[in-house]
């Protein structure tokens, strides 16, 4: 490309970028358009302007993503990958817009087109030199909630493991990312019935975030009530009181605006108080929790 064209697609670069970073979603939508349109008329055989183009559609495809224009952005992603044509010096480019791909299908509901394109992408990154293994944690994080969603739990279990090994080796174990695949791998074994494993796993998560966040934070409210439910099936139950209650003071000191998070704790909890014979203990829980909900939003 010439250098006046080169100088006007950076500049139009720069106004998208600083369009998006303001909100101004719509006019940074009219900036994409431009960019696309100009890298389009200079499009020849060589591959920066190639390059130019398909950086382009993915800018305008991650736009339309965000307004929910969905149709729209599978075309800008689709097109984009097809002018890379499997370039091994594009791998990050063609695995992020694998990715992106999926995540446009899974908001849409095809679960399985998406699982197809997430596990492309991760073969990308893999593929790449050096891998990009947090990426590739990233998809397996999602490609294992798929998989359970499915009820296919092995599979499930493969892809969590996979990407805890990765989070655990790049990050370590006291990463809230790490922590967080933990929790999805300790609520798989729970739904699996290993409730050995899902109490180690909720209680590594538990830990760390503890570690990070302290007390009132909902990451750690949640590791407490995940926590409580897998003592309660190891027989833990005095244990699993405590951790309960924790995590209801967590969720009650972060108000109303966790409400469907409060809700299910105090509902679990109830339920094991009732399970205890202390009705009337679970009745002053419940009327608690109103009155934390009654209260107005912050």
């Amino acid at each position: 490309m010439d250098s006046p064209t080169t100088n006007l697609i950076t500049i139009l670069r720069e106004r998208l970028k600083a369009l998006r970073d303001a909100g101004d979603l719509q006019e940074a939508l009219h900036a994409a358009n431009a960019a696309v349109e100009k890298t389009q008329q200079t499009l020849g055989q060589d591959l920066d302007s190639i390059d130019a183009f398909a950086d382009a559609l993915e800018i305008r495809g991650d736009i339309l993503r965000e307004v929910a224009n969905h149709d729209a952005a599978l075309d800008d992603y689709r097109q984009a990958i097809d002018q890379l044509d499997e370039r091994p010096d594009r791998l990050d480019q063609i695995g992020r817009l694998h990715a992106s791909l999926g995540a446009v299908h899974d908001s849409l509901g095809n679960t399985v087109r998406a699982a197809d394109h997430w596990r492309e992408s991760m073969a990308c990154f893999e593929r790449h030199d050096p891998p990009m293994l947090l990426d590739v944690a990233a998809l397996a994080n999602n490609l294992g909630f798929l998989a359970k969603a499915s009820n296919d739990l092995d599979a499930a279990e493969s892809y969590f493991l996979k990407a805890l090994e990765i989070l655990h080796e790049q990050l370590g174990q006291d990463h809230e990312e790490t922590a967080a695949v933990s929790n999805n791998l300790g609520a798989l074994y729970l739904a699996a019935k290993y409730h050995e494993q899902a109490r180690e796993m909720h209680m590594m998560a538990l830990e760390t975030r503890r570690k990070l966040f302290g007390e009132e934070h909902p990451d750690t409210a949640q590791s407490h009530n995940n926590l409580a439910l897998a003592l309660l099936e190891t027989g833990d139950r005095s244990w699993a009181r405590r951790h309960f209650e924790k995590s209801l003071a967590g969720y009650e000191a972060l108000g109303p605006d966790y409400a469907d998070d409060l809700e299910a704790v105090a509902s679990n909890y109830c339920d094991f108080l009732r399970e205890e014979g202390e009705a009337a203990q679970a009745e002053r829980i419940a009327e608690r929790v109103q009155a934390v909900l009654a209260s107005p939003r912050a």
